[in-house]
């Protein structure tokens, strides 16, 4: 059974995965897929407190159109967590670790227009995209072709949604 000493070096220890990137470049990446978890689980909350609290005429359509987008959304999480873990860093571990990590603005208010709502989530999509393009700079420059793989999916995953939400909008 190891002793105190030894449990505290061992959760100091390098993590020993087998990715054979830079140091420094493994930190980058893993750094800016952190932030987009942090994101990713920010955006899917708000896009279900919008689907909770829809109204009005269009009631159905944009509740279920919300709901298929937090699937989505949610279906990232694993995936960019696991990627951080293969390439040998540790990912988020709480609800506070988003919160510190998170760049969407949560919105908390009593009542929202389905309309505004809509299109804040278009907005925080469009952004979510322009901070996947630059993970997948980071990526590019190391040669880590499976996060930019997966970059790819993602962002065109969030331009179908960006373009859905754009429609919808429309007057």
């Amino acid at each position: 059974m190891p002793n105190k000493n030894e449990l505290a070096a061992r959760q100091k220890a390098p993590l020993a995965t087998p990715a054979d990137f830079d140091p420094q470049a493994v930190k980058d990446i893993s750094g800016g897929l952190n932030a987009l978890l942090a994101d990713v689980f920010a955006l899917y909350l708000k896009t279900k407190n919008f689907h909770w609290h829809m109204s009005g005429p269009h009631f159905r359509d944009y509740h279920l159109l919300l709901d298929e987008h937090a699937d989505q959304i949610y279906s990232m999480t694993d995936e960019i967590a696991e990627r951080v873990r293969k390439i040998g860093r540790t990912t988020i571990r709480s609800i506070g670790h988003i919160a510190r990590l998170q760049r969407v603005q949560d919105n908390d208010a009593d009542y929202v227009e389905p309309a505004d709502m809509l299109s804040e989530l278009r907005e925080d999509e469009k952004d979510l995209a322009k901070r996947m393009l630059a993970v997948h700079g980071l990526c590019d420059d190391a040669g880590d072709v499976a996060t930019a793989s997966l970059l790819e999916n993602w962002i065109d995953q969030t331009e179908r949604r960006i373009w859905f939400l754009f429609e919808t909008t429309r007057g």
